[in-house]
């Protein structure tokens, strides 16, 4: 096994043949859930070495609902090809915020494992990480705080820009999944073999290529910080701010990079969308377009809550011990207007056995369109029509 070389002019550096070296190094350590991820993951260890061309930074982040996943073998690699790596498994907001800084020696790239005892379940607040994690995906965002002791305090400014990258199990804030690149790792199978990671060895080999990384990143640094790359189609707003140093890092490659990072980029940010359990109200609007008020222009609310209710893989049955009833219904989708600006409140419907509160199609229509993904390609069946005799009128 032969240790690569690091090239020692900018110059003679080859873009594509080094992507593709930093993605056989993953490989021989670590095994991912699809090619789109080996493709990231690459994308996100060069762009680390090129953040001053960037108005953002995506968070890379390492989840899965079970230990034993990879997950931490992952961000070792990670660690070894990113420039001035600092793991960060239980550091405090305020050594974040002075390391950043450059108070010890430049900005460093953060690695940090075991993140769901930050942000997980059993964890307390971390209000001032969160919103650290969250600034430092921008550039020019500062996190204020008061220094010094008693009345000798004053407000200072920090830094905040820089690469972050993080381990855990479950999942993360909303704030933060939106601002990432979400590997979900699972374990290996029998059949997966992956190469042990030796420390001696293979750190000075993922180092050597760091080396590489860096020069390539000040050969190139003028062209990627005048570009604005193109996009997938329909991948814009959030998603986009998120990819487009990562294909802007592929497009300053060349070779296969430009195509197999926008394939990627489609492929994960629809996994992304998918697995997104970041907001319920968007949830509730998904559900009642896709599986309650298809074929029909409005629904009784207590018949609405019969189908949402009779879900399978759904919250609507148990949240917090009960389930969705009329009243939080109402709340929830009082938070989203129609198309004239109102609140999507309930109606009357007239059916054959009376008058019955009920939502129509038409007051979620404008929702639906901005705040749901896409529908299914192939139509799901439309309900059976209701029947008056199962929802009498209360007495």
């Amino acid at each position: 096994m032969t240790t690569p070389q690091t090239t020692t002019t900018a110059s003679a550096v080859d873009g594509a043949a080094l992507l593709d070296e930093v993605e056989r190094f993953h490989r021989r350590f670590n095994v991912f859930p699809t090619e789109a991820a080996y493709v990231a993951v690459t994308l996100w260890d060069a762009h680390a070495h090129l953040l001053d061309c960037f108005d953002s930074t995506p968070r890379l982040a390492f989840l899965s609902p079970e230990p034993g996943s990879g997950k931490s073998r992952a961000l070792e690699v990670v660690e070894t090809l990113v420039p001035r790596s600092m793991a960060a498994v239980d550091a405090s907001a305020a050594a974040l915020f002075r390391s950043v800084a450059g108070l010890d020696g430049g900005r460093p790239t953060i690695l940090f494992d075991e993140i769901d005892t930050v942000f997980g379940p059993k964890a307390g607040e971390n209000e001032q990480l969160r919103g650290f994690l969250n600034a430092g995906h921008t550039r020019g965002r500062v996190m204020y705080r008061c220094v010094g002791d008693g009345s000798n305090q004053q407000v200072q400014g920090f830094p905040s820009f820089c690469a972050v990258a993080v381990a855990g199990l479950g999942s993360l804030p909303d704030t933060i999944l939106t601002r990432s690149v979400i590997i979900r790792m699972r374990r290996r199978a029998r059949n997966e073999k992956v190469e042990p990671f030796r420390t001696r060895i293979h750190v000075a080999e993922g180092n050597a290529l760091r080396d590489q990384l860096a020069a390539w990143a000040e050969a190139i640094q003028e062209q990627v910080a005048d570009a604005y790359p193109q996009m997938p189609e329909g991948v814009t707003d959030r998603p986009a701010d998120v990819w487009e140093p990562l294909i802007a890092v592929a497009d300053a490659a060349g070779g296969d990079w430009p195509r197999r990072a926008r394939e990627a980029c489609l492929t994960l940010v629809k996994a992304s969308q998918v697995n997104d359990k970041a907001s319920i109200g968007i949830r509730l609007l998904t559900d009642l377009r896709d599986h309650v008020l298809i074929g029909v222009d409005k629904l009784p609310t207590v018949a609405i809550l019969d189908r949402l209710n009779a879900l399978d893989d759904a919250p609507w049955a148990d949240l917090d011990g009960r389930p969705l009833d009329s009243r939080r219904l109402s709340r929830m989708l009082g938070q989203y207007v129609t198309a004239d600006g109102d609140p999507i409140a309930s109606r009357n419907i007239r059916t054959a056995g009376g008058v019955l509160k009920g939502y129509h199609a038409e007051d979620l229509h404008d929702a639906w369109q901005r705040y749901c993904p896409p529908p299914p390609e192939t139509p799901l069946p439309p309900l059976q029509p209701l029947q008056p005799s199962s929802h009498p009128l209360p007495a």
